[in-house]
């Protein structure tokens, strides 16, 4: 037995988790049953808390609501309601964990938003999301489709009580742009585990920003794949964990074909006794992906003892023909020069703190694409700063 051999015996002996050795190897199904019911030492689930997920991860869950869908769309869009045998439903992604698949069998009926062939939308499409209620569960799915050429920008936001798992699809056509901003502003009891499937065609371009705000525990898991060459997708995302929440931001890109780019950045801030966030950052290219130019950051800044940040960004190459592959991840806590520096200029120290978090997030909050969205955020980061006192 070879020393490698020996190492992976007593780990398993130890009972510790081994992890697939490539995230090409990652397993999907649509059947729930296909997954066995995760016990929290999985790679997969080692940073969740799972008695927090309210049996969502082991079938005791069952639907007891329904959310309710708001929308306030652009009039060249076509929102429908469709029932599980519709064909385009899946079309995106397959689930990759138990509860992704547990949703994609639970939901009674899915939302399917199409922008028509060669269409611009005039205005931000605003779909809400609210919950079923606190002490709820309901499940649900909704896709996304542009076709050839259309743009549009997309909103989905997140608001009210209860335990909610979703699917969402983004089925990007060919030379598409389109641009989407994820918000969970969830009410302080909600449970919200979101799969999101991201597929982008030929020379098609996805802005993608989830932004996590509230909720007791909220993961997302936003996965993106390319249909053919000539794909861009940015991923972004903006999180601000107060005590006691549990924000989970799990990515994978997987470049499989030649000639695509993605660029990743999410940022975070955490405040109070058990703010816990957690960022894994998965980028796969594959050998069939020259070409490539991928490059991921997370930044996650502390700002009060006992909140915590776990960060981990992967890369995984198999072809040395790339134009360039990157990732960096950094947790601190305030920096001291800068507040040194505002405060010789006669700036308070609270106005000084206040600056700095502004100006952490403010590589994120301009690229959002959406004024009112953006305006919205800013508030919203306003807000939890006082709630602190920074």
């Amino acid at each position: 037995m070879s020393v490698t051999e020996n190492n992976v015996a007593e780990s398993l002996r130890e009972g510790a988790v081994i992890p697939a050795a490539s995230r090409a190897e990652r397993f999907t199904s649509y059947d729930v049953e296909a997954f066995e019911v995760p016990g929290g030492r999985e790679e997969n689930w080692r940073f969740t808390p799972m008695k927090r997920l309210r049996g969502l991860h082991d079938g005791t869950a069952v639907a007891s609501g329904e959310i309710r869908l708001e929308s306030d769309a652009a009039p060249e869009l076509k929102i429908e309601t469709v029932g599980r045998d519709d064909a385009r439903l899946g079309e995106a992604g397959t689930p990759s964990d138990r509860i992704a698949a547990q949703a994609y069998s639970s939901f009674a009926h899915a939302t399917v938003v199409t922008v028509p062939k060669e269409t611009q939308a005039s205005k931000a499409s605003v779909l809400r999301v609210h919950g079923p209620g606190e002490g709820k569960v309901a499940y649900g799915h909704l896709q996304v489709r542009a076709e050839p050429f259309a743009e549009a920008v997309i909103v989905l936001d997140h608001v009210g009580s209860g335990t909610y798992a979703d699917n969402v699809e983004f089925v990007i056509g060919d030379s598409a742009k389109v641009t989407v901003v994820s918000v969970q502003d969830w009410a302080d009891d909600a449970v919200h585990v979101s799969e999101q499937h991201l597929r982008l065609g030929r020379d098609a371009t996805l802005k993608h920003t989830v932004v996590t705000l509230g909720g007791d525990l909220v993961r997302v898991s936003p996965t993106a794949t390319f249909a053919d060459k000539g794909g861009d997708v940015e991923m972004l995302g903006l999180y601000f964990s107060d005590a006691g929440q549990h924000q989970e931001h799990r990515l994978f890109v997987d470049h499989a074909v030649a000639n695509c780019k993605s660029n990743v950045m999410y940022k975070g801030a955490l405040q109070g006794d058990g703010a816990h966030a957690v960022w894994i950052g998965d980028v796969l290219i594959r050998a069939a992906a020259e070409a490539t130019d991928t490059y991921e950051l997370n930044r996650n800044l502390v700002l009060t003892p006992g909140a915590r940040a776990d960060s981990v960004p992967n890369l995984e190459i198999e072809t040395g023909e790339i134009e360039g592959a990157g990732h960096a991840s950094a947790t601190g806590r305030f920096d001291d020069e800068q507040l040194f520096y505002l405060q010789s200029r006669g700036i308070g120290e609270e106005a000084a703190r206040r600056l700095v978090v502004r100006g952490f997030f403010h590589e994120v909050l301009v690229r959002i694409g959406v004024p009112e969205v953006r305006e919205r955020l800013e508030a919203a980061i306003e807000a939890e700063l006082e709630a602190v006192g920074a």
